[in-house]
């Protein structure tokens, strides 16, 4: 199945609104199986929509729309809609008694306008809005199927996964099942090269790898009469991929690295302190997500002058005079210092130069050294990041949790 996503809004168009829908969308039907090739956004004119679905029809055969549901002129989805099928529109009782539900609840009395919402085209399945008054609704025609639904994420997300995935699944011959492998430390150049054997070979179950936020993600999907032989195809492929790049696959589906570190650290009651320069409080934040983290993380500090690394971490000032902040040996004192504090069995460590501005020939902007300590040893690693601040601070961070469920890994 092609499939585009369209997203309608003058709104979005503008930068008003960020567009989070086409995001969840594809990540959805891609565990699903469905080719998503296009995403567009469309601006409230009846034209252009009009325009916009002969020309996504011409190479898809699903399209899915959001936005445009509500009692205003300039909401004109399912109006567009339905012209472009040559449909009239009918009103829906049940949806006006809901409603009118929703507004009694707050002690409101809907206006005339608020009908539009409980007109559909005819013939069309109504996807009923559990939380706002906009409801969805599929049409069909021939080969050609047309699904929209409400602009707002907190209605459109539990909309998608009541009643359209059910529909689509319905849909299909066959189920469609995807496993995410997490790979963190191997960029994805060197990932998909060593896989390059088994994406050749790929029939069912099919290997993609994708590069996102200083990590890469291996999507299996596999396709079968039933969700226990989808399963079956895609796990001796898991482990295959498993076996090749062993500790580097960190995770599956939707964790996370520092869920995955927090989770070693709750597991095993160690407890940890952290000491942030460059980093300034990404590594504690990250952490403190965890639910349940509050038994083992003890403290969190930013550290950013040297008096502050002096004062609190108990960082040599002979170190800073002669080495500078920027050093492998003040990460070391940092992450001991802070450890100290609460006599933890792990402290960690980050300084360096985030940028734009600070660096040196030999200290150049993207530096970072970071420090772990874990009981009697202490380990600094020197790390030399591209990007702007935010990535080379987002990538010290990421990278610095993965150095940590490394060594964790050895002592467990």
């Amino acid at each position: 199945m092609k499939a585009e996503i369209i997203t309608v809004g003058t709104e979005i168009l503008l930068g008003d609104i960020l567009n989070t829908n086409t995001h969840y969308l594809s990540n959805e039907l891609a565990n699903m199986g469905v080719d998503v090739y296009y995403q567009i956004t469309v601006g409230d004119n009846e034209k252009r929509l009009l325009d916009q679905l002969g020309e996504s029809f011409k190479r898809s055969d699903l399209v899915i729309l959001t936005g445009g549901l509500g009692p205003t002129a300039d909401d004109l989805t399912k109006e567009v809609c339905a012209k472009y099928f040559n449909l009239e529109m009918e009103f829906h009782q049940p949806s006006w008694d809901k409603i009118i539900e929703i507004y009694n609840k707050m002690k409101r009395t809907p206006t005339e306008n608020n009908k539009k919402q409980a007109y559909f085209p005819v013939n069309s399945t109504i996807l009923p809005n559990e939380y706002g008054t906009a409801p969805g609704c599929i049409m069909e025609k021939e080969s050609k199927t047309i699904i929209v639904m409400p602009g707002p994420p907190r209605e459109m997300k539990p909309m998608f996964d009541n009643f359209v995935k059910p529909f689509l699944q319905k849909g299909s011959k066959d189920i469609l099942k995807s496993k995410v492998l997490r790979i963190v430390g191997i960029g994805e150049s060197k990932v998909e090269n060593d896989l390059l054997d088994l994406i050749q070979k790929q029939i069912n179950p099919t290997i993609a790898t994708y590069a996102k936020d200083g990590e890469c993600t291996v999507r299996i999907t596999a396709k079968g009469k039933n969700i226990e032989e989808a399963e079956r195809l895609i796990l001796p492929v898991a482990q295959e991929i498993k076996n090749r790049f062993k500790e580097a696959v960190y995770g599956e589906d939707e964790t996370t690295i520092e869920d995955e570190v927090a989770k070693i650290l709750v597991k095993n009651n160690l407890t940890i302190a952290v000491a942030e320069s460059c980093t300034g409080g990404m590594v504690s934040s990250s952490l403190i997500n965890y639910p349940g983290i509050s038994s083992v993380f003890m403290e969190g500090c930013v550290t950013y002058s040297n008096e502050a690394k002096i004062m609190s971490l108990g960082v040599k000032s002979e170190t800073l005079n002669s080495v500078g902040a920027v050093s492998e040996q003040c990460a070391k004192e940092m992450a001991e210092g802070v450890a100290s504090r609460h006599n933890t069995n792990i402290g960690l460590s980050t300084t360096g130069i985030a940028g734009p501005e600070g660096g040196s020939e030999e200290k150049p902007v993207g530096l970072v050294y970071m420090g772990i300590k874990i009981n009697n040893k202490t380990i600094v690693k020197k790390y030399i990041f591209n990007g702007d601040r935010q990535q080379i601070r987002y990538r010290a961070c990421k990278t610095l949790l993965n150095d940590l469920r490394l060594e964790l890994l050895n002592i467990i």
